[in-house]
């Protein structure tokens, strides 16, 4: 075909000849013809939606090209039941983009009402994008960039074929069959290792594609393929109780969109497989799940959105995160400081970040925080994880992230994220207690009543502002009715407000944990906007007590005197009494009524020695007290009639 030097022959098509030399190849550009577009659309009722199916098949008979280059095409169009599309898109070869409501991976321009009319404009304006413009000796030629056409960017997510399986006894009876939870990589390795003997049979042609998404290198050992292509193998804890015993039962298999492998083919390949330990005997038979609803417990079921994520199997860090071996002959000589093991922590905490961007999250941490001991008390020791796995023991991390905003699972993070290692749970939020550190700002002898009301107005305010001037706000957040009255607790439920002087701290604790029950529907509804509203709460202006600089904090069960598990409890602010006895002294009324009022909120009755007690006009009678129980109770202790303005906070005797 001719070049574009048509100005060498002056234009003249009579000597088109002479530079009829270029030779020009064309192929496809958006597309293999192998494998074809499909679009689908789910359509209204009968017969508005039948109306449109029609439509939408005759405008597909007439397409003749798709997009503006060289790629000619033709298209039918189909109308299908709910089953029928199911199927043609499971067993479609390429990716398939699901609309997500903003929450996608990649956004893609979407005709919208004036899309049509933006493409007119643009036809009409490229005729007319050179123009003479008359002025001095001689006359100019000027550009005009014709208008783009516009369209609405949506969001389109790729999501992964999602399959969870179940542990099975090879037994009649066919009952869970129990792997231990240090063993994770060693089921995640025999589980792999099975499926891939099972496909290389079925599919031999594709051995080097196999090796290579489910192993993760070439059959001669080399590395190959972005990791974003490789099926992820995850063992599946027991947790969602205080007394699960954290061993697997389940395990979820999920294949990308962009596998080479059909998510069908690998998904069959790990259906039914045996699972034998070292003794060679049947452990367990991998058994397709009924009920997903275990996903929810790792955030992929459900809402599945939350902020703060733990950690159940250690994260496996790079070498500069790991820890200093001590030799255990030589503890006491060769014991760490405390400056070295948070130069330690520190290197762990910014390799989180590192394995957080290699997993492909995009959210930014909050706060994150490395321990070696497990956050729940049937976890293990990071050490106990390192035997039959390819990392060493200083190389392992229990990791706690808090993040910006709330993410879904499954979130797994670390070298070892595709050998059962660095499975995060999220941390449900529904105990109700945010915590803020006071880092600066705070004046001496501060009253604590007056910053929690400081505290309760921000809170107010920054609610108001999510739910909107014109909604009204809810007695949770308040804590008074629509007229203004002060709320009964024991009608409407709401919020308290706390501030800690001991540690310099803020705390709003919801109803539900102060009276020590599960929340109900409405008030998860309402955690979930005060959630949103705290987010980035960073000042708190509290009059007298100063402009205050506060951090989000996430506090530890295990040590905080606030929340710790204790027979004796002490007084940090000032308890009120809500009924005075009669015909008793000060003293044996403060008991009394603290005796009262731990059987209202359901904690057993202690033994109470009142250590101040005074009356206050206007106020009433006063005082501070130790409480003994007879059991150890969990914190938050928080009792009387300003408990909701920070009053009768209690915590955990150190002696």
């Amino acid at each position: 075909m001719p070049n574009n030097d048509s100005d060498l022959i002056e234009g003249d098509p009579q000597r088109m000849s002479e530079i009829r030399t270029a030779t020009k190849v064309f192929q496809p550009y958006f597309f293999d013809p192998g494998r074809p577009f499909v679009y689908a659309w789910r359509l209204g009722p009968v017969p508005a939606g039948q109306e449109q199916a029609r439509a939408t098949c005759w405008i597909a008979e007439r397409l003749y090209q798709l997009g503006r280059g060289v790629d000619m095409a033709w298209a039918w169009g189909e109308i299908l039941d709910d089953d029928a599309l199911d199927t043609l898109l499971a067993e479609y070869p390429g990716q398939v983009f699901r609309p997500s409501a903003g929450k996608g991976a990649v956004s893609l321009p979407s005709p919208y009402p004036g899309s049509l009319k933006s493409i007119e404009e643009r036809y009409r304006a490229y005729g007319r994008r050179f123009r003479y413009v008359h002025g001095g000796r001689t006359p100019k030629v000027v550009f005009h960039q014709p208008p783009r056409p516009r369209f609405l960017s949506v969001a389109y997510d790729c999501p992964a074929a999602r399959q969870l399986y179940e542990l099975r006894e090879p037994t009649a009876e066919a009952g869970f069959a129990l792997w231990p939870l240090v063993r994770a990589s060693a089921l995640v390795v025999r589980l792999r290792d099975g499926a891939v003997e099972r496909l290389k049979r079925a599919i031999p042609g594709c051995a080097s594609e196999i090796e290579r998404v489910l192993v993760g290198r070439k059959p001669d050992g080399t590395n190959n393929g972005p990791p974003a292509d490789r099926v992820r193998i995850i063992p599946l804890p027991s947790i969602g109780h205080v007394y699960a015993d954290q061993e697997i039962r389940r395990v979820v298999v999920e294949v990308p969109a962009t596998c080479p492998i059909r998510a069908t083919d690998v998904h069959w390949a790990f259906s039914g497989l045996l699972v034998a330990p070292e003794t060679g005997e049947v452990h367990a038979v991998l058994t397709r799940a009924a009920d997903q609803q275990f996903l929810r417990h790792y955030g992929m079921h459900g809402d599945g959105s939350h902020r703060v994520w733990r950690t159940v199997t250690p994260a496996a860090l790079p070498e500069n995160a790991r820890r200093r071996r001590i030799d255990p002959a030589r503890k006491s000589d060769d014991a760490k400081a405390g400056r070295e093991r948070a130069t330690e922590q520190a290197r762990a905490a910014a390799a989180v970040c590192h394995a957080l961007r290699h997993a492909g999250v995009r959210t930014a941490a909050e706060v994150i925080r490395v321990q070696r001991e497990p956050f729940d008390r049937n976890g293990a020791l990071v050490e106990a994880f390192s035997d039959g796995s390819r990392f060493t023991k200083e190389r392992l991390w229990h990791v706690e992230v808090t993040f910006e905003s709330t993410l879904s699972g499954p979130l797994v993070i670390g070298d070892g994220r595709f050998l059962g290692l660095g499975v995060l749970a999220p941390l449900v939020k529904a105990w109700g207690i945010h915590v803020f550190t006071v880092e600066a700002g705070l004046t001496e002898h501060a009253d604590p009543m007056a910053v929690a009301r400081a505290l309760r107005r921000a809170v107010m305010a920054r609610v108001q502002r999510v739910l909107g001037e014109s909604t009204a706000l809810p007695a949770f957040f308040s804590g008074h009715e629509p007229d203004g009255a002060l709320a009964r607790s024991q009608l409407h439920p709401h919020l308290a407000f706390v501030f800690d002087p001991g540690r310099a701290r803020l705390l709003v604790v919801a109803p539900h944990v102060l009276d020590r029950r599960e929340a109900t529907t409405d008030e998860l509804a309402h955690l979930r906007v005060l959630e949103e509203a705290l987010r980035g709460f960073y000042e708190l202006r509290a009059g007298t007590a100063g402009l205050l600089t506060v951090r989000a904090a996430i506090p530890d069960r295990t040590t905080d005197p606030l929340l710790v598990a204790s027979r004796t409890w002490e007084s940090l602010t000032p308890y009120h009494v809500t009924r005075h006895t009669k015909k008793v002294g000060a003293d044996e009324a403060l008991a009394i009524d603290l005796r009262a009022e731990c059987r209202r909120v359901g904690l057993p009755v202690p033994h109470v020695e009142s250590t101040e007690c005074r009356g206050v006009p206007g106020v009433g009678l006063v005082g501070h007290a130790r409480l003994a129980f007879e059991p150890a109770i969990e914190g938050p202790v928080l009792l009387g009639r300003c408990r909701h303005m920070g009053g009768g906070l209690f915590a955990a005797a150190t002696r």
